[in-house]
């Protein structure tokens, strides 16, 4: 039974990123950050593209961690379940990243 929360760990850190993501959009916002300055820009930005990127960085390791199991059906469907869940953070958080503004 291992294996099934294998297969929904994917989904599960795509739930948690989007909700970290939107979380500090909005933290972000209430603080001010887009107008505090940092030595590689705007702070707003900045903490939430290295989130995402953190996200998607621990999707890839998820991947390599669970390469290796057993019987091939289960393999394939714990495969399949982390690729749902790294193209997913990649796909619906990149336009949040890219075009966010406090308004």
């Amino acid at each position: 039974m291992i294996w099934m929360a294998r297969v929904l760990a994917g989904p599960i850190l795509w739930g948690a990123l989007f909700s970290g993501i939107y979380g500090l959009h909005g933290l972000g916002c209430g603080l001010d950050w887009p107008n505090r300055e940092t030595p590689l820009g705007a702070l707003h930005p900045l903490a939430m593209i290295g989130a995402w990127l953190l996200g998607l960085a621990l999707h890839a390791a998820l991947i390599r961690w669970n390469r290796a199991l057993g019987d091939a059906r289960q393999a394939m469907l714990v495969r399949a379940g982390n690729w749902i869940g790294a193209v997913a953070s990649a796909a619906t958080l990149f336009p949040v990243i890219a075009t966010s503004t406090c308004g």
